[in-house]
């Protein structure tokens, strides 16, 4: 599977743009600072027993919690360090309620504040298929848990669930791929093979398949609120969890105080058209930074057009080379224009690399580039911790079924037309999914899953102008229709603006304290990356 919406490939990129974009958007770094020891006990309630959240046991029709041990994270996370934490039972598919049970995992951070507020924050994680108890460091380094308890519960299918739908094969031929044709008919055929590799091997321990989707998902949540006894709470999706956020609150609007969403990605417009717009938003927002910045204008004048001559190019003669991996073993890689095109929309979160390595790329140099292209994939933190259960039950049954293969061709013809059609037939981070699909098969999900989200919860929409993986646009588009909503896009920053943005977090906090007028006064101050300048290139 290409996509690469899940904001732990994001984590630390523009802070640390020196390394390669592609282990900055790969992997979530395991955080050192450690929960303020005063914390650690935590006193924030629900509104029934009056002991802290998590630490009762309590069912509440199908469903039911029971405090125990944290659930297991791929390393140690010090933020969970003193967590509450226990169990969410609910069954795997609610039309047959007296089905297979399915267990999810469930960590509360307590609020660093000694007087805790009683509406907690439950935190909607990236992909789908990443576990938002692996993003706790992300949560609690943007500071989500200053006076509130921060709630993490792992989605259904993901790491620390049970079960969990992960396929290493699936991430293994995806770090394989780096050395193939990225776009040709025989890369397709092994993609496909995977995928369907992964669907069997899942099918035969009797999961369901067509139970991992936004309807049931948003059920769960539902049911974690009242079975933890929570009065009023706040919900804060990243990424992919904000298309959760935004069928919840249209679902289960009951006990939600306020919504903050990050990398919006519209449930009603979701699919590979919107990758094309979004990537086309992320890279004219970089683009035209660098052309308003004399020293990266003179350097490097129409990057646009270089780009775009660079996709032609190598999709009609694409180049290979070897990188070296962190680890010394040495791979290929194969750079065409489809590879290109899917490295950049990571490559904002390293911004001011881009333009440099857009010239020493067109100045018959590719190692930075392939380096970036392979060595996330290749990383160790990228094998077998993505769910692609839960990845295809969303996709297959609430993108692909709303949208055709001419529509999602038109997506990328619009959006760059200059491409040739090889590059506009596989939507960014979305290669094959038809296909995918196809073998994946689960039935679709009722129409009214592509229904706009009408509400008047208080919500932030927070975009990044360099977002090329869901696009600034999408803010605006979800706001139409969400009465008390603040817009905000946070400039020069990629997708998922609080993990990059201390003004980002500030607004989100200051909303959380005022949800219908949050503080968006430090947007004022951001200026524009100082991109890198290399030397002049002869010929």
């Amino acid at each position: 599977m290409a996509l690469d919406l899940a904001p732990r490939r994001l984590r630390d990129a523009r802070r640390r743009h020196t390394r390669s974009a592609a282990v900055a958007t790969g992997v979530l770094i395991t955080g050192l600072l450690t929960v303020p020891a005063h914390a650690q006990p935590g006193t924030g309630t629900g509104t029934g027993s009056g002991a802290p959240i998590g630490t009762v046991a309590r069912a509440v029709g199908d469903a039911s919690f029971a405090p125990g041990p944290c659930p297991k994270t791929p390393e140690p996370i010090a933020e969970l360090d003193g967590a509450r934490c226990g169990t969410l039972t609910v069954p795997e598919n609610r039309t047959t309620p007296d089905g297979r049970k399915i267990k999810l995992g469930v960590a509360i951070v307590a609020a660093a504040a000694d007087k805790p507020k009683s509406d907690p924050i439950v935190w909607l994680a990236g992909g789908p298929g990443d576990d938002a108890v692996g993003e706790a460091k992300m949560a609690i380094d943007g500071g989500l848990n200053r006076d509130r308890d921060v709630i993490l519960m792992s989605q259904r299918g993901t790491y620390s669930a049970d079960p969990a739908l992960t396929c290493a094969d699936i991430d293994e031929f995806n770090a394989r791929a780096t050395g193939l044709v990225y776009d040709a008919p025989s890369t397709g055929r092994e993609h496909v093979a995977a995928t369907k590799t992964c669907r069997d091997a899942l099918a035969a321990t009797g999961a369901d398949l067509g139970a991992y989707n936004d309807i049931e998902s948003s059920a769960d949540l539902a049911d974690l609120r009242t079975t933890l006894d929570i009065g009023q709470w706040n919900v804060f999706g990243i990424s992919y969890g904000t298309q959760l956020a935004l069928v919840y609150m249209r679902l289960h609007p009951e006990g939600v105080r306020s919504v903050g969403i990050d990398g919006i990605l519209p449930p009603s417009t979701a699919g590979s058209a919107l990758t094309w717009s979004a990537a086309k938003q992320g890279f004219d927002g970089l683009f035209k930074a660098c052309a308003e910045q004399p020293a990266c204008n003179d350097r490097y004048p129409k990057l646009p057009a270089t780009f775009e001559r660079l996709v032609r190019d190598l999709e009609a003669k694409p180049v290979t080379t070897t990188v070296a991996l962190p680890d010394g073993k040495r791979v290929k890689v194969v750079l065409d224009g489809g590879a290109l095109v899917n490295w950049m929309t990571s490559a904002t979160h390293v911004a001011e690399q881009v333009p440099a390595a857009l010239d020493e790329l067109a100045h018959g140099k590719p190692q930075r580039i392939a380096q970036q292209w392979a060595v996330g994939k290749y990383s160790p933190q990228a094998i077998g911790r993505t769910a692609h259960g839960l990845v295809y039950g969303v996709f297959c049954s609430e993108w692909t079924p709303y949208e055709t293969q001419a529509q999602a061709l038109r997506g990328g013809q619009e959006a760059f037309p200059s491409f040739p059609r090889s590059v506009q037939a596989q939507a960014p981070q979305l290669s094959f999914l038809r296909e995918d699909c196809d073998a994946w098969n689960v039935p679709a999900a009722p129409a009214s899953i592509r229904d706009v989200t009408t509400s008047d919860i208080p919500t932030l929409a927070l975009s990044g102008g360099f977002d090329a993986q869901t696009g600034a646009a999408n803010g605006p588009y979800v706001a139409r229709t969400l009465s008390r909503a603040t817009v905000v896009t946070v400039p020069y920053e990629p997708h998922v603006v609080f993990a990059t943005s201390k003004c980002a977090q500030q607004i989100t906090l200051s909303f959380f304290d005022s949800p219908t007028a949050p503080n968006t006064g430090c947007i004022a101050a951001l200026t524009p990356p100082a991109f890198e300048i290399g030397p002049g290139t002869a010929g």
